[in-house]
């Protein structure tokens, strides 16, 4: 039956492939996202674009706020926009 059953699901085997190479992507995204090194980095560039002036304190926050909340896995309830 193993003989058999390889030739049946032989013409799977390229979905197969990409199944594997979409989940070895998306461990590498999860792992980059939760990468301390990776969200210092992020902090240290909006401390100086902050610095440069490029962007606003409020910006920076909220930007921080975002960083940390993806290093957690929280998500933030998003604020109604004002009229």
């Amino acid at each position: 039956m193993g003989l058999l059953s390889f030739i049946a699901t032989l013409p799977l085997a390229p979905v197969r492939g990409v199944i594997s190479l979409a989940e070895l992507i998306q461990r590498q995204v999860e792992e980059e996202l939760h990468n301390p090194a990776s969200a210092r980095r992020a902090l240290e560039e909006l401390e100086d674009a902050r610095a440069a002036g490029e962007i606003s304190a409020e910006e920076e926050e909220e930007a921080q706020q975002a960083i940390l909340d993806r290093m957690t896995g929280t998500a933030r309830p998003s604020s109604p926009e004002k009229e």
